[in-house]
């Protein structure tokens, strides 16, 4: 729950316990996030850890046949694991995210150095997709973890880090209006995950090509990474601009029926 300063106390960033005393309650915020912006998917909580926990269940899915450069994995990149996420908890460790070596620089899995040579990296920076700036100042978890932690948030006893929310166009007006600093970010489109992380940043994404070829998001769809201290502050935020937009939308159709 808030502490008398408003901020919420949470886990530590790598390798922190599970939900205690002191600890809000995810489920009811997860709950609450989604009527207040009608989601369709329900929000993802992701945890970055020191230790693979025993609690969640490992992500047990085959590894992929490997590349010519060696990468393989157990999805075609990071992102799709926030797919997964909505429907059920599981853990993943470093290994599993190895197709995608922007994702592993992005969530702090990799350096670049470790990564600069693979057919994917070259590929993107030959198309002039992204240049070696880019690449360089990419915002990225700091800290490697032992394992990356999905699921609906409030599905397990393993405290989010970050919660991460598809939406639409109308829903990103309201967040956009709750949280009038939120960063508007486009590609590559995981690098929100670590501004909310590092950076206690409410970030949004537009996509990237990149990560809708391998997630299969809808056109429509966009991305938001809440940082999980700053839920419940977001929440009611939320909340409050969730009933104005309700009462403005309601005028603004009883009195367009004047010119109908």
């Amino acid at each position: 729950m808030p502490d008398q300063d408003g901020a919420v106390t949470t886990n530590e960033t790598v390798g922190g316990g599970g939900i205690g005393e002191g600890f809000p309650d995810w489920k009811v915020l997860g709950d609450r996030l989604t009527a207040a912006l009608h989601l369709a998917v329900a929000p993802v909580g992701i945890s970055f850890r020191g230790s693979v926990p025993d609690s969640v269940p490992a992500f047990d899915a085959p590894m992929s046949e490997p590349a010519d450069d060696g990468r393989q994995g157990r999805v075609a990149a990071g992102c799709v694991f926030w797919i997964h996420g909505a429907e059920r908890p599981f853990s993943t460790v470093p290994e599993d995210h190895g197709n995608c070596s922007v994702g592993r620089v992005t969530h702090g899995l990799a350096e670049l150095g470790e990564v600069a040579g693979n057919a994917d990296v070259a590929t993107l920076l030959g198309s002039g997709w992204v240049d070696e700036a880019d690449m360089m100042s990419v915002p990225r978890v700091s800290l490697r973890s032992a394992a990356v932690v999905y699921g609906p948030i409030g599905s397990s006893d393993v405290d989010p880090d970050v919660v991460l929310l598809r939406v639409n166009g109308r829903q990103m007006m309201v967040l956009h209006d709750a949280v009038p600093g939120m960063a508007i970010e486009g590609k590559p489109q995981c690098h929100i995950v670590a501004l909310a992380k590092e950076h206690g940043k409410v970030a949004a994404s537009v996509g990237c090509a990149l990560s809708r070829a391998r997630t299969g998001m809808r056109p429509e769809e966009m991305t938001c990474a809440i940082p999980a201290a700053r839920l419940a502050e977001v929440v009611e935020a939320l909340e409050r601009t969730s009933e104005i937009d309700g009462a403005v939308a309601t005028y603004a159709a009883r009195d367009g029926r004047r010119s109908a």
